[in-house]
């Protein structure tokens, strides 16, 4: 027998006195008059043990705010969007701020996510306060740089070329490409430093678009950084986690291009990866930064330089030719046409032309293959051609 159901028993049956069961058993004699008015109303079945929750919590997040929660939840996963309880809570600020109202903490969003079944508990996670995190002191002081792959509606496969703020967390560009290649990673660097200046370093992996080193040369991207002045380094290869940051972008790109109807050609995608940029930069609050917006960050800091600038004061330009019949083509200095000799082996050939101010590297708009690099001399016209040593660098 329970004690409830002993200490009733005792002063109903045995006409004991409250106090004395009270004492006797260690018990409150209010709560022993509880027990003995539910007996009175329920029997027995009235001593049974009833939940301690309160018949009501005024603190409790409202029915209409649930709602809202609920809605929210379903809008930004639909989309693809990060639909945790932290983004949800920002949404609810933005939508809130102008009607002054106070907004649920992170917690109560959580438990209205878990009490409606959006949300199960996962409690062998591994806690966040065991990462150990690295990330650049300063905007532009290094972006990561990878690709990724995405099918078009027909199948065909295609290559997204994405680099990353490490700081700030900053898209700087996201770039559909048939395939890859060196020459428009170098494009795409280019575009993007002209927006947003140049990095104090790169970081990418050993890609043959990215690096050349296995081959005993030098490829666009590194030719095109030595010139500038930008530290270039590769992550291990066979290990993904020293570029986690765009690796982890690639996993929400993804999960936002999954919700969307499938592009049916290269400019479809492009149209879907500048509208995620977009918002992903200026909307989205970022975990690893705050809850910030990747834009606010970049913009909170002074920006990084590279430590060893190629010219102060100097400019650099990407530029697209064909050589003449003749093995030349034929660059502007100082309002003067200077005509480069690479060889009429080659003539005919699309290359392009790395111009860091006077210094000009050349290379295959195809493959990307270092043809040589000339330094421009303001009283010459014809400039010639310095060629690559045996090892393919300059």
């Amino acid at each position: 027998m329970e004690l409830a159901g002993y200490v009733v028993n005792a002063v109903v049956l045995e006409g004991r006195s409250v106090r004395e069961v009270a004492k006797a058993h260690g018990v409150s004699k209010t709560w022993l008059y509880e027990l003995l008015a539910r007996h009175r109303e329920g029997g027995e079945t009235g001593l049974a043990l009833r939940s301690k929750r309160p018949l009501s919590s005024p603190r409790r997040v409202g029915t209409e705010i649930e709602d809202e929660i609920v809605e929210l939840r379903k809008s930004l996963a639909e989309e693809g969007f990060d639909a945790g309880p932290h983004s949800i809570q920002y949404h609810l600020q933005c939508h809130h701020r102008r009607k002054k109202s106070v907004v649920p903490s992170v917690s109560s969003i959580w438990r209205v996510l878990k009490r409606r079944g959006f949300i199960t508990p996962q409690p062998q996670k591994r806690p966040k306060c065991s990462y150990v995190r690295f990330a650049a002191e300063l905007p532009n002081e290094c972006w990561q740089a990878d690709t990724t792959h995405w099918a078009l509606a027909d199948g065909t496969d295609v290559e997204v070329l994405n680099f990353l703020d490490d700081h700030s967390r900053l898209l700087v560009a996201s770039v559909a490409f048939m395939t890859t290649k060196a020459t428009d990673v170098v494009a795409v660097f280019q575009a993007s430093a002209e927006h947003f200046g140049l990095p104090a370093s790169v970081l990418t992996d050993n890609g043959a678009i990215f690096t050349a080193e296995s081959r005993g040369g030098r490829c666009a991207m590194e030719t095109l950084l030595g010139a500038l002045g930008v530290t270039y380094k590769h992550g291990k290869p066979y290990h993904p986690q020293t570029q986690g940051k765009v690796e982890r972008f690639h996993q929400t790109l993804k999960k936002h291009l999954a919700k969307q109807r499938r592009p049916g050609d290269l400019a479809e995608l492009q149209a879907q990866l500048d509208r995620f940029g977009a918002y992903y930069n200026e909307v989205r609050p970022h975990r690893g930064i705050g809850r910030r917006t990747p834009a606010l960050a970049y913009a909170a800091r002074t920006k990084a330089v590279p430590k060893a600038p190629f010219l102060p004061g100097g400019h650099y330009r990407l530029r697209q030719d064909r050589l003449d019949k003749s093995g030349k083509v034929t660059l502007r200095y100082q309002s003067r046409l200077r005509h480069i000799g690479v060889g009429r082996a080659h003539a005919g050939t699309r290359v392009y032309l790395l111009v860091a101010d006077r210094d000009v590297h050349i290379l295959t708009a195809e493959e990307g293959e270092f043809l040589g690099r000339v330094t421009i001399d303001p009283d010459k016209d014809y400039q010639p051609l310095e060629r690559p040593l045996m090892s393919g660098m300059s």
